[in-house]
C-alpha cells in the first residue's frame, strides 16, 4: 500500500513540475514530453491528457491534439478544460461535433459557476501563446 502512494505522490509531484514548466515558459516540446511520460506510467492520467491535448493545440500539431483531447474527455467527461480542447481540435482539423460538447460545456458553466473563471484564465493563456488563434476565437465567442 505505501509503494502506491509513494508512486502516486511521485507522479502528482512530476504532474505539478511540468505544469510549472509550462507557466514559466519552457519550450512546449520539453513540457510535453514530461506529460507523456505521465501516461506512460498512468495512462488513465485524465489531466495530463488534457494537458497534452492543450500543448500539441498551441504547437499546431492539431491531429495529434484531437488524439489526446478525445482520450481525456473519454477518461473524464466532466472536465470543461479536456471538451474545449476537444472542440479547438475539432474545429482545428474541420471535424463535426463541436456543437454538442459547446453545449456541454455551457451547462457546465450554469451548474458550476466556478467554472467560468477557470475557463476564461484558459482562454486567456491560449491567447497570450497563440495570438489571434481563430478556433479559440470561436470557442470564446461561442461561451461568452
Amino acid at each position: 500500500m505505501n509503494d502506491m502512494n509513494s508512486e502516486s505522490n511521485q507522479i502528482e509531484n512530476d504532474f505539478n513540475g511540468a505544469l510549472s514548466k509550462y507557466k514559466t515558459g519552457v519550450d512546449l516540446n520539453e513540457v510535453a514530453i514530461d506529460f507523456q511520460k505521465i501516461i506512460n506510467q498512468i495512462p488513465n492520467h485524465f489531466a495530463a491528457w488534457t494537458c497534452l491535448a492543450w500543448l500539441n493545440l498551441l504547437m499546431r500539431k492539431n491531429d495529434e491534439a484531437l488524439k489526446f483531447a478525445r482520450q481525456a474527455v473519454k477518461l473524464n467527461g466532466q472536465d470543461p478544460q479536456a471538451r474545449m480542447n476537444l472542440v479547438l481540435a475539432l474545429l482545428a482539423t474541420k471535424n463535426k461535433g463541436v456543437r454538442e460538447h459547446i453545449e456541454i460545456i455551457k451547462r457546465m458553466k450554469i451548474i458550476m459557476p466556478e467554472l467560468n473563471e477557470e475557463l476564461n484564465e484558459s482562454i486567456e493563456d491560449g491567447f497570450a501563446r497563440y495570438p489571434d488563434w481563430p478556433e479559440l476565437n470561436k470557442v470564446k465567442t461561442w461561451l461568452d
